[in-house]
């Protein structure tokens, strides 16, 4: 009668009626391994395309540069090779610079998709993973209100 409740071992089978689903978290970790792999794809790829851009611009430049280096027999040939390399190294950059922008454009629009379907993955992830607490919780509780009458 003069024995002083023990709140402790009332307190552990409280949390113990209340399971915590550790597969909430291993799908939440699957879904984001998943999301940085196919970001870091998107990436390597255009990575791999600004290079091969970048490799055809410095070779295509090579080749031009080497037609100015040649040797002429008249003054006006120099004149005339250097204001042609100018006007390829001028459409050149313009190709070149679209290319990139096609990437670019490539790029922002596979990473805008990417966050929209792993907004929705998350989304119904949460849901899933609400739905099923609650319905874990409501169970405890009808349970520990039937133990209580």
């Amino acid at each position: 009668m003069t024995k002083t409740p023990d709140f402790a071992k009332t307190m552990q089978d409280m949390m113990a009626s209340f399971p915590v689903d550790a597969s909430a978290f291993q799908n939440a970790f699957k879904t984001q391994a998943a999301f940085a792999e196919k970001f870091s794809k998107v990436a390597l790829e255009a990575a791999e395309k600004s290079t091969e851009i970048t490799s055809k611009w410095a070779k295509d430049s090579i080749a031009k540069l080497s037609d100015v280096s040649k040797a002429k027999s008249e003054p006006t040939d120099y004149t005339k090779s250097a204001t042609d390399f100018a006007s390829a190294a001028a459409e050149m950059a313009a190709e070149n610079m679209a290319a990139f922008a096609e990437v670019a454009k490539k790029v922002q629009m596979e990473t805008v998709e990417l966050m929209l379907a792993a907004g929705k993955d998350m989304s119904e992830d949460a849901t899933a993973a609400v739905k099923k607490a609650t319905a874990e919780v409501t169970s405890v509780a009808k349970k520990a209100a039937a133990a209580a009458k």
